[in-house]
């Protein structure tokens, strides 16, 4: 699909990431970018359309579904990082996880593809992670619900291929943003990231793979476990 004269809705739109897809769709020229945001006073970006939505809320999802009638592009970016492991993290931790990154994209995917599938079938963009293909245990919760979301977005494909809707996913490590803002390391920018995941949807892509890790993961996932994790082998 086209980004020009385009109606797109972006969740968690007002920091991070979804702020930088919020401004490069302007920038493309889309005709109306919904900036969606639990609290949308904290939505700062000139020429977007604020929005009040929490997606782990379904009354919030469905009366956004209500107001946002003509979107054809709906990017899931709201996201949230709690620390937890499997074995010693918070029970509670690990289900806000699953909460947000696999119920809350659900929730907007079943709201939204009768929209989409109304203005003519439209594209919906998962912002997942390179830990949607690997774990570790201060981010197994997080990486739980990702893989979740992967297996979602994959069903999502199938099940709306029919009335045209495209249905893409980002794959990304870190980001220089407030999430990662104590992690160490290389981190890619997130317009960089935006930008690749707005060509890949108007190239027709399924799948965005936007840095370094993200791709050496990948390639990686046809091995032996002991190829992604060497600590095993030991």
């Amino acid at each position: 699909m086209k980004i020009e004269g385009s109606v797109a809705l972006v969740t968690g739109a007002n920091r991070g990431l979804g702020r930088r897809f919020a401004a490069a769709l302007l920038e493309r020229g889309a005709a109306k970018v919904y900036a969606a945001a639990r609290r949308p006073e904290t939505v700062d970006l000139p020429g977007v359309v604020p929005l009040a939505l929490d997606i782990t809320d379904p009354a919030s999802v469905r009366a956004a579904a209500e107001r946002a009638r003509d979107v054809d592009l709906l990017i899931n970016n709201a996201g949230i990082s709690t620390g937890s492991s499997i074995v010693a993290g918070a029970l509670d931790d690990i289900r806000l996880e699953m909460e947000t990154h696999y119920f809350g994209t659900l929730a907007m995917a079943r709201e939204f593809a009768p929209v989409l599938g109304r203005n003519g079938g439209g594209a919906i963009l998962n912002v997942l992670s390179v830990l949607s293909w690997f774990t570790a245990p201060q981010v197994a919760g997080y990486s739980a619900a990702k893989a979740a979301a992967l297996q979602l977005t994959n069903s999502l494909r199938l099940e709306l291929k029919e009335q045209g809707t495209l249905v893409t996913a980002l794959h990304v490590g870190y980001m220089d943003t407030d999430m990662a803002a104590d992690v160490d390391g290389p981190k890619i920018d997130p317009a960089e990231v935006a930008a690749q995941a707005l060509q890949g949807i108007e190239q027709g892509s399924f799948e965005v793979v936007a840095d370094d890790v993200s791709r050496q993961v990948r390639a990686k996932l046809s091995g032996d476990v002991a190829g992604l994790y060497p600590q095993l082998a030991s």
